[in-house]
C-alpha cells in the first residue's frame, strides 16, 4: 500500500451503508468493519450502519447493541428512506434471491450495490491481505494465522468464518470499550457482550511509520467463485476437494477456480500450499508457472515429513486431529513467511483452544445413568465428518461416541451419497436427522434423503448402529432408548441394560445447518 492509497469506500457520501442478510458470518463481520471505522485514530468515517435478516439471533442482537438498526423479514420498507437516512451503499449476501425486495428497491433508487465478496475484495486491495482458501479447514487456519500475527504484535484486522473467544474479551468485535458509537442520534459507550465469540477483529487501518501496510486475515470462500474477487499478498490453500459441485458441476472446474484464485495473488507475494492433498499436489506444474510469472514464493507444507519444526508443533498444539495439525502447519508456515519467529508462532498455536462449532464443547447432559459430554461441530462434507470423528476417537479412545448428523443441502447429499456412507465408521451410534434445506440452492430429490442415507449405511455396515430420526425433538428420548434397551443385543452393541449402564459417552452434534439449536434444547432440558 502506498501512502496515497485511498481508504476503502472513501468516495461514498453520505457514510451510510445497509446490509441485506446482516446476520451471516461474513456479513456481520464486514458490518463490524464499518463500525470500527468510527474509532478515533482509525479512519474516523463515522458510518451509519443498518441491516436486515430473516429472524433475530445472537449475532443480530449483538450488532444491535453496537448501534446497528436491524429489521427482520425482507421487504423494501427495510431500506432506510429520506435524504439523510437513505443508504449510499447496499451490501448483500449471495444467499438471497435475485428478486429480493430490498435489493430490487435499492436498484430502483439507483443506490450502488455490492455482493459480499465484491465488498470484501475492496478491503483486500487496501490491506496486506492473507487469504485462506480450501475445501476444509479455512476457519481454523484463519484463526491460527490471526492469533500468530497478534502474538507477534502485527495488529491485524480479521474476518473469519467462525467465532473466537479471543475476539470477544472487550465486546463483539474487539472494539475498544471506550469507543463512542452512534445509535438513533445519541452517543453511548459500546458494551461488552456475552456471546460465543467474535468473528471480527479491528486491527490497524493505518500505514506504519516504516511504510508497512496494515494486515488483513480473510477467510476466502470458493463457492460461486467468491474468492476471485480478492487480491491477497499471501494465499493459503489448505486442500481441494469435490465440494460445491452444485455450482462447479465437476472437480475439473473446482481445480480451475483454485488456480484462478492463486493468479490473483499480488506480484512478489507468496503461496502456502498443502503437499499432502493429492488434488492440490497434482497441480504443481500449473502452480509453478503461475509463481514464475508473478514472482511468487511457493511454500509447500506436509505433516508427513520428519522435521524438528513438526515435532515442536506436535508438542505445542492442544486441539486434536491430524487435520488440525495440518491446519496449524499452514498457519505456522504463513506466519514465518510474514516475519514471525517460529517460537512466537508456536506459542500462539499452543494457546489456541478452538472455535465456535469446531469440536466445541458445549456442556454435559445426563441421559438416564449416562453423562454425555456434548460437542458441536460444523462438519458437513464426508471428508470433514471422517476427520472430525477420527479426532474424537483419538481424544476419547475408551468412550462410546454418538454422532447426530444433519445433512446440509440436497445436492451435496446426492453427489456425495456414496462418500457419506463411509464417513461415520468411528461413531458407535449414528442418528441422521432430516435434511437442512439451503434457501435458493436446493431442490428436493426424493431419491437421496436422510432416511435413505441411514438405510444405505445400515446395508453397507451391518454391525453399525445407524438410525434415521424424523423428529429431532425426540432426540434425547431416542438416545436414551438406544443406550438402555434390556432386550437381547448383538455383540458390541452400544445399548446396555439399565443394571449395567455406561458411565459416560460423547455426543457429537454435527452439520452446517441449524443443528446447534437442538444442542441448545438438550442442554436446556
Amino acid at each position: 500500500m502506498h501512502k496515497n492509497t485511498p481508504l476503502p469506500f472513501s468516495g461514498i457520501t453520505p457514510k451510510t451503508v445497509h446490509f441485506i442478510g446482516i446476520g451471516g458470518i461474513g456479513m456481520s463481520a464486514l458490518a463490524q468493519w464499518f463500525i470500527a471505522c468510527r474509532e478515533p485514530g482509525r479512519m474516523s468515517q463515522k458510518w451509519a450502519v443498518s441491516g436486515s435478516d430473516i429472524s433475530p439471533d445472537e449475532t443480530t442482537r449483538s450488532l444491535g447493541k453496537l448501534g446497528v438498526k436491524v429489521r427482520f423479514g425482507h421487504k423494501k420498507g427495510n431500506l432506510p428512506a429520506g435524504r439523510r437516512a437513505s443508504p449510499a451503499l447496499v451490501i448483500y449476501t449471495q444467499a438471497i434471491r435475485a428478486k429480493n425486495a430490498e435489493l430490487m428497491e435499492a436498484r430502483r433508487r439507483k443506490i450502488p450495490t455490492l455482493a459480499y465478496p465484491e465488498a470484501a475484495g475492496k478491503l483486500t486491495r487496501f490491506y496486506k491481505t492473507i487469504a485462506v482458501a480450501g475445501a476444509h479447514g479455512k476457519s481454523t487456519t484463519s484463526a491460527l494465522v490471526s492469533l500468530i500475527l497478534i502474538k507477534a504484535g502485527f495488529d491485524p484486522t480479521v474476518i473469519v468464518g467462525t467465532k473466537l473467544k479471543e475476539f470477544s474479551k472487550r465486546g463483539l468485535s474487539r472494539i475498544h470499550p471506550h469507543t463512542k458509537i452512534w445509535c438513533k442520534g445519541k452517543r453511548r459507550q459500546a458494551q461488552t457482550i456475552k456471546n460465543s465469540g467474535g468473528n471480527f477483529r479491528a486491527g490497524s487501518m493505518r500505514q506504519t511509520t516504516s511504510g508497512k501496510s496494515p494486515y488483513l486475515v480473510l477467510e476466502a470462500d470458493e463457492y460461486g467463485g467468491a474468492f476471485l474477487n480478492y487480491s491477497p499478498f499471501l494465499s493459503i490453500v489448505t486442500n481441494i476437494d469435490r465440494e460445491h459441485l452444485d455450482f462447479y458441476k465437476n472437480l475439473e472446474n473446482v481445480k480451475k477456480s483454485f488456480l484462478a484464485f492463486l493468479k490473483k495473488t499480488k506480484r512478489g507475494g507468496a503461496l502456502v500450499l498443502n503437499k499432502d492433498n493429492k488434488i492440490l499436489w497434482s497441480l504443481k506444474k500449473q502452480i509453478q508457472k503461475i509463481a514464475a510469472k508473478n514472482k511468487l514464493t511457493v511454500r509447500w507444507y506436509s505433516i508427513r515429513t520428519d522435521s524438528p519444526v513438526l515435532s515442536r508443533l506436535f508438542a505445542s498444539i492442544k486441539i486434536p486431529g491430524k487435520h488440525n495439525i495440518s491446519n496449524a502447519l499452514a498457519a505456522l508456515t504463513a506466519g514465518m513467511f510474514a516475519g514471525v519467529s517460529q517460537k512466537t508462532a508456536l506459542r500462539a498455536i499452543g494457546e489456541y483452544r478452538g472455535a465456535w462449532r469446531r469440536m466445541e464443547y458445549r456442556g454435559t447432559c445426563r441421559m438416564s445413568h449416562v453423562a454425555c459430554r456434548i460437542y458441536d461441530d460444523y462438519a458437513h462434507h464426508p471428508t470433514e465428518i471422517k476427520a472430525t470423528l477420527q479426532a474424537f476417537r483419538e481424544k476419547f479412545p475408551r468412550q462410546k461416541i454418538v454422532c447426530v448428523f444433519q445433512p446440509h443441502q440436497a445436492e451435496r447429499l446426492r453427489i456425495l451419497f456414496k462418500d457419506f456412507q463411509s464417513a461415520f465408521t468411528d461413531a458407535d451410534l449414528t442418528l441422521i436427522l432430516p435434511m437442512y434445506q439451503v434457501a435458493g440452492r436446493d431442490a428436493i430429490n426424493r431419491d437421496f434423503t436422510s432416511e435413505k442415507l441411514a438405510k444405505a449405511i445400515q446395508k453397507k455396515y451391518p454391525g453399525k448402529f445407524v438410525f434415521y430420526l424424523g423428529n429431532p425433538k425426540n432426540l434425547k428420548k431416542a438416545i436414551t432408548t438406544l443406550f438402555f434397551n434390556t432386550a437381547p443385543q448383538p455383540k458390541n452393541n452400544l445399548r446396555q441394560s439399565a443394571s449395567h449402564p455406561r458411565t459416560s459417552a460423547v455426543l457429537v452434534m454435527m452439520g452446517a445447518g441449524d443443528i446447534f439449536r437442538y444442542t441448545d434444547l438438550l442442554l436446556k432440558n
